[in-house]
């Protein structure tokens, strides 16, 4: 679905040239490369032909969450810098053996969030980092759209409702569900703001409608040594966060010990408590250059010869799995579940 998304920013920058698109479905790719203005001779239906006719530098991956690894270790053994769309992975472990791969290969990993890019959440990062609210001790999240039955890609709306339930996002054994899609984002985004503080534990339930294999809905809630954190993934809402906010709205609230900062997707303004401004004061998001975005970051990496690093580099997005896998574990236990975290 944002794989429409990435090849029009790619289209519109001078860092990249797409020399080669693959997929394993001709007739999707081709209706996504017709709309982009991709030309035909640029399709492949052969990945590796792709691969030794064009020898590119960087491949962004979109294909099921369950087959990242396999792609990062096809991508990296052939020395190419691999841009993952989120979700990172269907497990710590899967998401290790895509760490592992690039280390080997020695190219760059990045997972793209696009949450990440928002004005609004850089500008909390921001404002956390100049201490403006104190140590963070609380962060929740809410967040989803109506649902992958009601887009394609580069969001392109179906008419009516579609019949999602022929893709993978509605496949629990390719990586599909609300909790997968969406709280890696929360919980990727948390750790950013935390500096990387993880929680002890986490407890999760979910809703799966009848007739479904994976969650629709899914509230998570983390325990950390300042207090609770609290995660709600949501297929269904009432809008799409990005034609209109739904109620209750998408985006953040963060906590700290000075103060609190409302960041909701796309908007113009972030609100701020302070002990000097107790009933909150809007403060304009931070202005970024059309070009501020992952795959600019990927190239000023690749230039510099440095990792990626923040939400969108590789050790933010472990941590955030390491939750999301509990919270999966939680799910199926209906117990607490304590992070597998690695000394």
């Amino acid at each position: 679905m944002h794989m429409g998304d990435l090849l029009g920013k790619a289209l519109r920058t001078d860092a990249y040239e797409i020399v080669g698109v693959y997929d394993t479905q001709p007739e999707r790719m081709a209706e996504v490369c017709t709309d982009l203005g991709i030309a035909a001779e640029l399709q492949y239906a052969d990945w590796e032909l792709l691969i030794e006719q064009t020898a590119p530098e960087v491949a962004v991956v979109c294909s099921t969450t369950a087959e990242h690894a396999l792609w990062v270790e096809r991508l990296a053994a052939r020395g190419i810098h691999v841009l993952l769309e989120k979700p990172f992975a269907v497990s710590g472990d899967e998401a290790q053996k895509c760490i592992d791969a690039a280390s080997s290969g020695h190219v760059l990993l990045a997972v793209n969030w696009p949450l990440a890019w928002y004005a609004s959440h850089r500008t909390t990062q921001r404002l956390i980092s100049e201490g403006a609210i104190g140590d963070v001790i609380e962060v929740h999240y809410y967040d989803g759209n109506r649902g992958p039955q009601f887009h394609v890609h580069d969001k392109k709306e179906i008419d009516g409702e579609g019949d999602g339930s022929r893709t993978w996002w509605f496949s629990r054994a390719a990586g599909g569900g609300s909790l997968l899609d969406y709280l890696g984002y929360g919980v990727t985004l948390a750790t950013w703001f935390r500096g990387g503080e993880l929680p002890s534990e986490v407890t999760a339930v979910s809703h799966i409608p009848e007739g479904f294999e994976v969650d629709m809905q899914s509230i998570v809630i983390a325990r950390y040594a300042t207090g609770l954190s609290s995660f709600h993934t949501r297929w269904g809402t009432f809008t799409d966060p990005w034609t209109h906010q739904p109620q209750p709205f998408c985006g953040f609230v963060v906590v700290g010990t000075e103060g609190t900062i409302m960041s909701r997707d796309y908007a113009e303004v972030v609100t701020m408590q302070t002990r000097e401004h107790p009933a909150g004061i809007d403060i304009p998001v931070d202005e970024f250059s059309a070009g501020d975005d992952i795959l600019a970051l990927l190239d000023a990496a690749i230039t510099a010869g440095e990792t990626v690093e923040g939400p969108c580099g590789p050790q933010i997005s472990f941590g955030g799995q390491l939750i999301v896998d509990a919270a999966i574990a939680s799910t199926d236990t209906r117990t607490p579940v304590a992070l597998k975290v690695k000394n």
